[in-house]
């Protein structure tokens, strides 16, 4: 017959067991996938088929294009809409290295195209709306990035871009794109690669560039799970746009 001591030692030990397996359950690495051309393209190119708009670039693709935030979905397990966020590396305690992900899909703006040169494109992006693939950072997040301050960040195209003749036929496009970038208040001029295609009237661009938070004046918040986070992580785009 087991005693008292060992009957309790066996249910701390399954207590602790099973504490660890809900904190693996709720921060463990399932960050969504980066973003991706192909796979922006196939789900614009299903979801236009399926509302009926076949329509492609009549004239070109000079002119104005706007933002699209109604076409595709936007969510962690398919972002197939606009959006934009972040990705941090990060060492939780007892799980070990995993990754952070912030994303919004409140995303406006608008490029305007001379020919097949990229000559403006201004976006914003509305940060109180950013939330991360585990909600427990949500807040910490909102108080790194003092939103209630500064509830924006903005990009602002400054070199025109040569997108390439092919660009309007729905030749896939890779370019970089230069244009100051203003978080938390402070502007730097930075480099963004981005891959861009023309896929049934809608121009598809996805693209990433790396950041130093401290840079910016953003501390990157951590807590007792979290030992550490990097100062440094992915800055990630995916955008919809259409003409007008």
């Amino acid at each position: 017959m087991r005693t008292p001591i060992k009957v309790l030692i066996g249910v701390s030990a399954l207590v602790l067991v099973l504490a660890g397996a809900g904190v693996w359950w709720f921060l463990r690495d399932d960050s969504p996938a980066e973003v991706d051309l192909q796979t922006a393209v196939q789900s614009v190119s299903t979801t236009t088929t399926a509302s009926g708009s076949t329509a492609t670039a009549a004239g070109g693709i000079a002119g104005t294009w706007s933002v699209d935030n109604t076409t595709g979905d936007f969510d962690y397990e398919s972002a197939t809409g606009t959006f934009a966020g972040f990705r941090i590396g990060e060492n939780l305690a007892a799980i070990g290295s995993t990754t952070a992900v912030g994303r919004t899909g409140d995303v406006t703006g608008s490029i305007t195209i001379d020919g097949s040169t990229l000559t403006a494109a201004t976006f914003e992006v509305d940060l109180t709306t950013i939330t991360t693939n585990e909600s427990r950072r949500d807040d910490k997040v909102q108080s790194a990035l003092d939103t209630g301050t500064f509830p924006t960040a903005t990009f602002t195209l400054t070199t025109p871009v040569d997108l390439g003749a092919d660009a309007a036929t729905g030749a896939a496009q890779n370019v970089a794109v230069v244009g100051d970038l203003t978080i938390h208040g402070v502007t730097k001029s930075v480099e963004l690669a981005l891959d861009a295609q023309l896929v049934n009237g809608t121009v598809v661009v996805v693209g990433s560039t790396d950041l130093t938070f401290s840079d910016y004046g953003v501390a990157v918040p951590t807590s007792p799970v979290v030992l550490s986070a990097d100062d440094h992580g992915t800055l990630e785009v995916q955008i919809l746009l259409t003409r007008g």
